[in-house]
């Protein structure tokens, strides 16, 4: 087989109802069947057998392949490494792609070659209306739309330009990639345990690998890019909208962004002394007065993952 893009589901303990969804938007896509595989990334999950009730029948490209080492960012190698695709798209188990995605995806890459990482729109749908204050974080939940125009970037060849990381380069929701930048980026993080470690590994909640992937993509000349046209739904489950959910995300989200960033030699801030991280938090605990109201509360969450992330560095 020699399909023009490979769609990877990592995936751990799923929620087989929202996993059905994504999978019954693949099921929908324009794209036919014979032009794209299906691999499903099972990331260590306690019960592997639960892959066995669905039907993937109608799809006659399709693989599980286990992936014993947990981490999200194991399991995309898993399925970057599977991949026989020109592309590849990475798909979250709660994700419901448009129906021309995998078509667009293709259409676009082509037209922009030197492009290495796309993505677009991740909108949401609540299991249950969330309260109005929720809506300021919903970058942590990895919702967005920024709009109808396209945006791309790539570094200047300048070597005095700064580096940066752009605030349309694309989320794990719905990315996709050339293949062979892709393939670049595996072969750069294989033996780099810091950076194997940046985004969910079990119940930790780092969010950083997305940002390592298109900072790695940037460095070696590839651009990034936002389209519009690529849209997703973002299924956002009732447990993911309560203060202190959203507190440990951001918390996290905000430590594992210094790391990402040092990673590529990218110090926006200073290193501070591992023990003025507590007064600091004391500090912010007064600033940002965190028992007004759920936000405060987790914008305060932010600030200490910031201060323990900037005491990490070298």
């Amino acid at each position: 087989m020699n399909p023009l893009i490979s769609v990877v589901i990592p995936t751990h303990n799923p929620n087989l109802t929202r996993l059905q969804r994504t999978l019954d938007g693949l099921r929908s896509q324009s794209l036919s069947y014979s032009d794209w595989q299906l691999l499903i990334i099972d990331n260590a999950s306690s019960n592997p057998d639960l892959f066995a009730n669905l039907d993937l029948s109608w799809h006659p490209h399709t693989h599980i392949i286990r992936e014993e080492r947990l981490g999200l960012t194991r399991a995309r190698i898993a399925g970057i490494q599977a991949s026989q695709g020109k592309y590849i798209i990475f798909v979250d188990d709660d994700n419901v792609l448009c129906p021309n995605y995998l078509q667009d995806t293709i259409n676009i890459l082509h037209t922009y070659p030197h492009l290495g990482v796309i993505g677009g729109k991740s909108l949401p749908e609540f299991e249950a209306d969330p309260e109005p204050w929720v809506k300021q974080f919903w970058g942590c939940l990895a919702l967005r739309d920024l709009g109808d125009e396209m945006q791309i970037y790539a570094y200047d060849k300048d070597p005095n330009s700064e580096k940066q990381h752009p605030e349309f380069a694309p989320i794990g929701a719905g990315m996709a990639l050339q293949h062979q930048a892709a393939q670049f980026y595996v072969n750069s993080i294989l033996n780099d345990s810091l950076r194997l470690g940046l985004d969910r590994t079990g119940k930790s909640l780092q969010s950083g690998g997305d940002c390592d992937i298109n900072l790695t993509l940037l460095d070696a000349g590839w651009g990034v890019g936002y389209f519009p046209q690529l849209q997703l739904t973002h299924l956002i489950s009732i447990n993911r909208l309560t203060k202190h959910y959203l507190a440990r995300l951001n918390y996290s989200s905000s430590r594992s962004w210094v790391q990402v960033l040092n990673a590529h030699n990218i110090r926006p801030w200073k290193k501070i002394a591992s023990w003025t991280v507590n007064l600091r938090k004391t500090k912010a605990f007064v600033s940002c007065q965190p028992w007004k109201s759920p936000a405060h509360y987790v914008e305060w969450q932010g600030a200490c993952g910031l201060f323990e992330g900037l005491a990490m560095l070298k």
